[in-house]
């Protein structure tokens, strides 16, 4: 017998997203989901691509596979741009070939950080940092290879899966009396799970095709990492004391954007879609966490 259901690959899946997308995909009965880590399907491999697709026969693609070590990134430049540029673009020209819509994953950090105002779509990119190039390139090559395709920007991205902000702070906390976190670096954490949600909002909403394009999501409100990680120790009444620090007390391999707000109210018309408060989703996270 036949399978009637529309199918979607998920790649990347077992990263924050893909987890997330894992947990939720019982919720959708509608459709058949197909979760790919890499060592299954290499993204970076056209054949290998090919092969999957016409096996397969998807309708959609979420695309969460990336290189995501930014600090590293300065050190690993060919494996970044191999990742998120040069493989992304494969991915957008399989799509392409077999009809398959994409949503492809990309971040913040295409920004320098000198904004004063939450960050639009259409606004100049100039990453500051190797991981920030290297996911610029591989917007410009999905949607060079695949105009039809749709990316989402995000940022601060944490969840109950793989290794995150949140996790890190929830250990340093037990582990230690106290810690420093910067205070000067402005943005939208954003729960994994919401991100999720939204995305099959867009699937399943059936206007995904004709609305393709670059779009931003992150949870409501902006804060800094000092601020967030004081949320983390008052949801979690841990004791250990949190101290603001500047950016440059803590120097890191790549450079930061100091200010990366991502604008949401484009995806939000287009799609109807809610998006809950940071603190709120935070709450919900750390709920699990327990």
């Amino acid at each position: 017998m036949k399978n009637n259901l529309q199918t979607i690959v998920v790649t990347g899946a077992n990263g924050q997203l893909g987890n997330e997308l894992k947990a939720i995909a019982p919720q959708f009965a509608g459709y058949r989901f197909l979760f790919v880590a890499k060592e299954e399907l290499a993204i970076e491999n056209a054949d290998a691509l090919k092969n999957y697709f016409s096996a397969n026969t998807p309708t959609w693609c979420i695309n969460c596979a990336a290189y995501t070590a930014v600090d590293k990134a300065e050190t690993e430049k060919n494996k970044a741009f191999l990742i998120n540029a040069e493989a992304a673009g494969h991915l957008a020209s399989t799509c392409r070939q077999y009809d398959v819509q994409l949503i492809h994953i990309s971040t913040d950090y295409v920004f320098d950080g000198t904004a004063q105002q939450p960050y639009k779509e259409t606004d100049g990119t100039h990453p500051i940092n190797t991981y920030g190039e290297s996911k610029l390139k591989g917007e410009e090559l999905v949607l060079q290879n695949d105009p039809s395709a749709i990316i989402i920007r995000t940022s601060w991205v944490y969840s109950s899966f793989g290794n995150n902000f949140v996790k890190t702070m929830l250990r340093l906390m037990k582990e230690k009396d106290s810690i420093n976190v910067v205070n000067d670096q402005y943005g939208c954490p954003t729960y994994a799970a919401d991100l999720a949600m939204a995305i099959m909002k867009i699937i399943s909403s059936g206007r995904s095709r004709e609305k393709p394009g670059i779009y931003n999501y992150t949870n409501a409100g902006i804060t800094n990492w000092y601020e967030f990680a004081l949320a983390i120790k008052t949801l979690s009444d841990s004791p250990c004391s949190v101290n603001p620090v500047s950016t440059a007390q803590y120097p890191t391999a790549a450079k930061r954007p100091q200010y990366s707000v991502l604008d949401t109210s484009k995806i939000r018309q287009a799609f109807n879609i809610v998006i809950p408060d940071w603190k709120e989703s935070l709450e919900n996270c750390l709920t699990l966490l327990k």
